[in-house]
């Protein structure tokens, strides 16, 4: 990446990445879909330990087979270095002695659910089933007693054996490390659950087993204290916690202690994204154009363009993006080691050890983890970074929902832009395009702020706003913004816009002459059919429209939640009034909305709407065909947006029921259509 080529600004160190896992968390595919990446790149500073219990919650992880040796394959074929630390100090001697192979081929031939139950029982257990099956090994401990051969130990709870793995891994150079280390699930608490299918289950333990936990580990507690199952916590002059101290300090500090911000960032002035503000005249362009543009500026910029990191799911051809490959190039550890088949074009595909652009692949999960390192190098490496994670809506949060969830919990700083946004903006590719509730999800994480513009301008204030948010102003969000590949005019921005730009929701116009007495909020992709709904409103029936752009549906409702929480634990304070009922609350006519996403996403504000208040939206599966086609299907077009907006009139007694009638019939709605939710 270009920041990079200032080396000052992080210092190469001989630092390790750390991973601590189970064996059945390696079933997940996030656990080992992307292995692969780390040998490629030949990372040796990437350590993964997986703790090789040999269960999972229900019962063994591989029964009937081995999962150390499956894992060792898996991690070998990927290129990694693998070190297993399956048999503790103990067996040592056993194993010198085994000269005639016997031991080797029992340890071989034993499944895991049989080395499960060896230590859920005892030492008389283990010297009949795994050394009774074979005369040489029987003979082999009949001088050893039950106990003896009970204390034969695993080699990840042997210290020495630990130890000289990890003095391996740390050393070892050209491949990241796994080590496989074989232990005992519950290791410790004896019958209480030691070995035992329950044991995760397992809240608490007996005085009986409290005192054989105490006396195996040597816990310096009374028999009069351990019924209370105290915590012990050594002497702050023991050798212990000295040597904990000493680490620590090693490490760093403290985890928790204040840490140092990092340097603001210069944002650059709006004007940078002039030509948008002022509109794009007869041009008719995507917001996803209008983002590239956005983001071309912002790598320009010479103050600010180093700590941008654009990232793709191999889908920057498909948003426009593919003119920065020649331009910033495409990071690769080992540059570009052939000549790409479009050289000859002027947009080719670039690879550079100083690229800015990652590109992880048809990966979103691998993507979205890039752009969490980046996000979070305000915090683990004391530079802020802009990290811009650019793919299909749909495949976002609901394919990495767990991923977003934990960098909302990192206090991730940066910018989701959910491509091809919205359920009928793509046509054309089938459902597993068609975005309509991602929305929806965003909403749930706490520090997650989402919009969903129309126009560029909204974009660029939008992006702006967050900078300044994240950059300058310390905040722990990150911003969710989608955009769409249809292509359109952009207006001017409007005077005095930027607040409601941000705040969810402005006007965008109103009646020339005539008081409005329609309320039309619209947003996305659909916020034009709702402009061409009052056109068609204003000239086949003169009823007149405010028409409002909604940027945020979901800030609106968090602003709006804010206020009434305060009004209810400040009763006898002056109420305060939400931002959308302060637009609404001096002109009582009814309000129609329509996105391009369900229902229940403009619905979200319906308690703070002081009037009647009908949404449209896209529930349901919806169908591959053309844009117009989608929306009648869907009925969020404009002929739709049209009716609703006269049954609200009819219904407040406002104009006869036949001008809905009209309507229907004018615009030759099929009244009895099936619903789209229908399947």
């Amino acid at each position: 990446m270009r920041y990079l080529e200032n080396r000052e600004m992080i210092k190469d160190t001989n630092r390790k990445v750390w991973a601590f896992m189970g064996d059945g968390e390696m079933d997940e595919p996030e656990s080992l879909g992307a292995i692969g990446l780390a040998a490629r790149e030949k990372l040796d500073n990437l350590i993964f330990v997986i703790n090789c219990n040999l269960q999972r919650l229900d019962g063994p992880v591989r029964g009937n087979s081995k999962i150390i040796q499956e894992l060792e394959g898996t991690f070998r074929g990927a290129g990694w270095n693998v070190i297993k630390v399956i048999w503790g100090s103990y067996w040592d001697p056993l194993i010198a002695r085994d000269t005639s192979g016997h031991l080797y081929k029992r340890m071989e031939e034993c499944v895991d659910g049989e080395y499960q139950a060896y230590k859920a029982k005892d030492g008389a257990y283990v010297r009949e089933h795994f050394f009774g099956k074979y005369p040489e090994l029987k003979e082999m401990v009949a001088n050893m007693s039950d106990e003896d051969i009970w204390r034969l130990n695993r080699g990840g709870h042997d210290p020495h054996k630990v130890y000289a793995a990890y003095h391996a891994a740390v050393n070892h150079s050209g491949q990241p490390t796994v080590i496989l280390a074989k232990t005992v699930k519950g290791y410790g608490m004896g019958e209480a659950g030691e070995g035992q299918n329950f044991t995760h289950q397992q809240k608490k333990m007996g005085e009986d087993a409290l005192k054989h936990f105490r006396d195996r580990f040597s816990i310096p507690i009374t028999d009069e204290e351990i019924k209370d199952a105290p915590f012990h916590k050594p002497d702050k002059d023991s050798e212990e916690i000295k040597y904990l101290k000493a680490r620590r300090e090693e490490l760093g500090g403290y985890f928790f202690s204040k840490r140092k911000s990092p340097p603001k960032l210069e944002i650059p002035d709006i004007d940078i994204h002039k030509k948008l503000l002022e509109g794009t005249g007869d041009r008719e362009i995507s917001t996803t154009m209008a983002f590239v543009r956005i983001l071309n500026g912002l790598l320009k910029d010479k103050k600010i363009g180093k700590h941008i990191v654009p990232i793709v799911p191999d889908e920057a051809r498909t948003f426009g993006m593919e003119g920065m490959f020649r331009q910033y190039g495409i990071y690769s550890a080992v540059g570009q080691l052939y000549e790409p088949v479009d050289s000859e074009q002027v947009m080719y595909y670039r690879e550079d050890v100083k690229g800015q652009i990652l590109e992880e692949g048809i990966n979103e999960a691998g993507g979205y983890s890039s752009w969490i390192a980046a996000a979070t190098a305000w915090r683990n490496n004391n530079i802020h970074m802009i990290p811009f994670f650019v793919y299909y809506s749909m495949f976002g949060f609901q394919r990495i929902g767990d991923l977003a969830w934990a960098s909302a919990d990192m206090r991730s700083r940066g910018f989701l832009i959910g491509g091809t946004a919205g359920r009928t903006t793509l046509a054309g590719e089938g459902l597993q395009h068609q975005d309509g509730h991602s929305h929806l999800f965003s909403s749930t994480i706490p520090n997650c702020v989402s919009y969903d513009p129309t126009f560029a301008y909204e974009l660029a204030v939008i992006i702006q706003n967050g900078m300044h948010r994240m950059y300058n102003q310390d905040e722990d969000l990150f911003y969710y913004i989608t955009v769409m590949n249809e292509n359109y005019q952009h207006p001017e921005i409007p005077k005095n816009a930027e607040e409601g730009i941000i705040k969810g929701m402005y006007l965008l116009k109103k009646p020339d002459k005539a008081k409005a007495q329609i309320q039309l909020l619209g947003s996305g992709t659909i916020l034009r059919e709702v402009i061409a709904a009052a056109d068609l409103l204003e000239e086949d029936f003169g009823i007149s429209s405010n028409i409002w752009s909604v940027t945020s549906f979901n800030e609106l409702r968090r602003e709006g939640l804010s206020i009434k929480r305060q009004n209810l634990l400040h009763p006898d304070k002056k109420q305060k009034v939400t931002y959308v009922e302060s637009l609404f609350k001096d002109e009582n006519i009814p309000v129609v909305a329509a996105t391009d996403y369900m229902k229940i996403y403009a619905d979200q504000i319906r308690e703070f709407i002081p009037n009647k208040y009908i949404v449209l939206g896209t529930d349901g599966f919806g169908r591959s065909d053309t844009r117009n086609q989608l929306r009648k299907f869907f009925e969020v077009n404009r002929y739709y947006i049209v009716v609703a907006a006269l049954k609200a009139l009819a219904d407040e007694g406002k104009i006869e029921i036949d001008k809905i009638n009209e309507a229907i019939k004018k615009y030759k709605i099929d009244p009895n259509k099936p619903e789209p939710t229908s399947i």
